[in-house]
């Protein structure tokens, strides 16, 4: 069975940071492409970024490039968001999502998880 826990959020001022982690346990997570997913309040759910299965190759939302970073560690099957330069408009439930045994998604733009964790709230006050 497949599980996705995140952690790490939280309230902060804008201009502020969080790290948001990932933990999944997955038999083969380094064939996993991951990700990141956000809903805020009236509004869908909505891509922020998604790594390769090596960690290689990364894409993001326009929203959100140049200020937030996803890694991974294959070791320890976690992946990360650093989030900086935190905007009141970041504010949202934050998802991880993880899709199973599919190859190139990520260099091509497709990345369409498989699995979702719980989510994890991020505030971002102005």
């Amino acid at each position: 069975q497949v599980q996705l826990v995140e952690s790490g959020g939280g309230l902060v001022e804008a201009g502020g940071s969080l790290r948001l982690s990932c933990a999944a346990s997955i038999r083969t997570f380094s064939r996993t492409a991951m990700g990141w997913f956000r809903q805020a309040p009236g509004k869908e759910r909505e891509f922020v970024a998604a790594i390769s299965w090596s960690g290689s190759s990364t894409y993001y939302a326009d929203s959100v490039k140049g200020r937030f970073t996803i890694s991974r560690d294959n070791a320890k099957n976690t992946v990360h968001l650093q989030m900086n330069n935190l905007k009141p408009g970041d504010t949202a439930v934050y998802y991880c999502a993880a899709e199973y045994l599919v190859f190139g998604t990520v260099v091509s733009g497709t990345f369409n998880p498989h699995y979702w964790g719980q989510g994890s709230q991020v505030t971002v006050s102005s």
